[in-house]
């Protein structure tokens, strides 16, 4: 045998014995132990220190749809209307419609009366606040402490009644119209504040005059009436002049003085 190859054989054995050394150290030291598994290693993206996200979560992040033109005209507003005599009224509202939405006030006929005019009388009271002349009625009628009006004249008052007869002239009360007869049917609805409570309006006439409005009505509270009638004439001052005369059933002789009046009121000139 060659030296070669006995010195090839020694290092065969040595290696050999070092690997069964290091077995034996690296092996348990009983057979029912489990060696450790290696720890993997920690994701390179930190975990987020709040909760995980539920499910209804998840759910709620997501887009909402867009809506369709058809949703988009279903949600439009409709066009506000004029409301019908008595329903309720929103914000809003102009004078007008809170006007035909009031109870106490039927809509005018389509044919309404005419007054049939008298010729007026000479003596007149000239209220220069409101740009109007008014008739100076007679007997039993009297000047009277104007205020809150411009002008006002009475009937005595009737044993048993708290209602009289009463003109009366003052600058416009109401927002004055485009239309002078709105404006003279927005004036008779304010009238109903100087009538007894839960008073209503009857048309009788309406009718053009002398480039205003005059509206006669009927006034009804409980079991009595009253005539009654407005004249809105514009008198060249910064509002409209308003005529109005009222007379209760107890005086009903004098409801003729109300075709005196409102053939009678004209613009001072």
């Amino acid at each position: 045998m060659r030296m070669r190859d006995v010195y090839r054989g020694l290092a065969v054995a040595t290696a050999v014995a070092v690997v069964a050394a290091t077995l034996v150290m690296l092996l348990p030291s009983r057979p029912d132990e489990v060696a450790a598994r290696p720890v993997a290693a920690p994701s390179t993206v930190p975990a987020s220190s709040g909760p995980a996200p539920s499910a209804s979560a998840s759910v709620s992040a997501e887009p909402s749809a867009t809506p369709s033109a058809a949703d988009s005209a279903t949600a439009a507003p409709a066009p506000r209307t004029t409301p019908s005599p008595g329903s309720s009224l929103a914000p809003g509202y102009t004078a007008m419609e809170a006007l035909y939405a009031d109870r106490r006030l039927p809509k005018l006929p389509k044919k309404p009366g005419r007054v049939a005019m008298a010729k007026p009388g000479k003596r007149v009271f000239q209220d220069k606040r409101t740009g109007l002349a008014v008739p100076r009625l007679a007997k039993p009628w009297k000047a009277h402490h104007a205020a809150p009006f411009t002008s006002k004249q009475v009937l005595p008052l009737r044993r048993g009644s708290n209602q009289r007869g009463m003109l009366v002239t003052c600058p416009l009360p109401i927002e004055a119209q485009k239309s002078v007869r709105d404006t003279a049917l927005l004036a008779a609805r304010w009238t109903l504040n100087h009538h007894p409570k839960g008073a209503r309006i009857r048309w009788l006439a309406s009718q053009p005059d002398k480039g205003g409005w005059l509206l006669v009505y009927q006034v009804r509270y409980g079991k009595h009436v009253s005539r009654a009638a407005v004249v809105v004439l514009d008198g060249g001052m910064a509002k409209p002049g308003l005529a109005f005369v009222t007379v209760p059933d107890s005086q009903r002789t004098r409801w003729r003085d109300i075709t005196r009046v409102v053939s009678g009121v004209r613009v001072l000139g």
